[in-house]
C-alpha cells in the first residue's frame, strides 16, 4: 500500500496476522501452483516426496481458466454418433448438472445426450433405453474415448456369455443380446476418434491429452449405463371416507 509522507508516496506493508505463516502453507502453495502449471501428479508426487499418489492427487485444485480452456480444446474433436465431426463452439463451462442441463445437455456413459426429455429428466427418461449410439441426440469427444473402448469390451464380453450355455427364455435372451450394428458402429467411431488423433502434430497431440487429463479429471465418471427410474408404489394405507 502506497501512503503519503512529506510529500512522497511511500511503500507500507498491510498488516499481516504472522499466526497464518506457517510450513505446511508453503508446501501447499508449492504443490498448488505446479498443479495449476499442469504438471502431471506423478511428476508432483517426487517433487513433493509422498509415499503415495493419491497423497499428491489431494493438492490437485484445477482452477476455471484452467479447465475452462481444456475444454475448448477437447470439444474441438467432436463426433455424432456416426463419427463424423461436429464443430461448434463450446457453450461454457460444465461445472455442476445443474449447469450442464441449462444448456441443453446431460452427460451419458460416453458422451453427452441433448435430447429434451431426457435432459429434462437428468438423463434417466432415455426412450431408446441408452442405446446412445443409434439417436440423433447423441455426440461424443475424445475425452470420451476410454468410455468407449471399455463399452465396446463390455458388449463383447456380454454377447460371449449370451452366447455360451446361459438359462434365458429365448426373448430374453434376444433382446438383451448385443447387436452386430451397435457392436460395429462403436467400432467405427473408435477407430475415427483415433485416426484424428493421428493426425495431430506432436506437439498438438500433447496439447490434447493434457487436456482430455484435465477434463476427465473434473468429470465424474460413470460406471455402466445409467438407470431407468422406475415408479415406487404407494403403499400408504388408504383412509375410510
Amino acid at each position: 500500500m502506497e501512503v503519503e509522507e512529506d510529500g512522497q508516496l511511500v511503500k507500507r506493508l498491510l498488516p499481516f496476522d504472522k499466526k497464518k505463516i506457517f510450513p505446511y502453507a508453503y508446501r501447499h502453495s508449492f504443490a498448488q501452483r505446479h498443479a495449476d502449471k499442469g504438471v502431471a501428479p506423478e511428476v508432483l508426487k517426487e517433487l513433493m516426496d509422498h509415499r503415495q499418489l493419491q497423497t499428491s492427487q489431494a493438492y490437485y485444485r484445477i482452477g476455471q481458466d484452467r479447465r475452462r480452456e481444456a475444454i475448448d480444446r477437447v470439444t474441438v474433436m467432436q463426433f455424432d454418433r456416426h463419427g463424423n465431426r461436429v464443430w461448434r463452439k463450446v457453450q461454457g463451462l460444465l461445472d455442476s448438472e445443474h449447469v450442464r442441463r441449462g444448456i441443453g445437455e446431460v452427460a451419458t456413459a460416453y458422451g453427452v445426450c441433448k435430447e429434451p426429455s431426457n435432459v429434462a429428466a437428468g438423463g434417466q427418461s432415455c426412450a431408446l433405453r441408452f442405446r446412445c449410439l443409434g439417436c440423433e441426440h447423441f455426440s461424443t469427444d475424445i475425452s470420451y474415448l476410454p468410455d468407449l473402448e471399455a463399452y465396446l469390451s463390455d458388449l463383447l464380453r456380454s454377447r460371449e456369455k449370451l452366447m455360451s450355455a446361459f438359462e434365458a427364455d429365448d426373448w430374453a435372451r434376444s433382446e438383451a443380446m448385443p447387436s452386430e450394428e451397435e457392436i460395429g458402429r462403436v467400432r467405427r467411431l473408435i477407430s475415427r476418434v483415433k485416426a484424428d488423433l493421428d493426425d495431430l502434430t506432436e506437439e498438438e497431440r500433447a496439447e490434447v491429452e493434457q487436456a482430455v487429463s484435465v477434463v476427465r479429471r473434473g468429470r465424474s465418471v460413470m460406471l455402466g449405463m445409467p438407470r431407468v427410474g422406475q415408479p415406487l408404489p404407494d403403499v400408504r394405507p388408504r383412509r375410510a371416507a
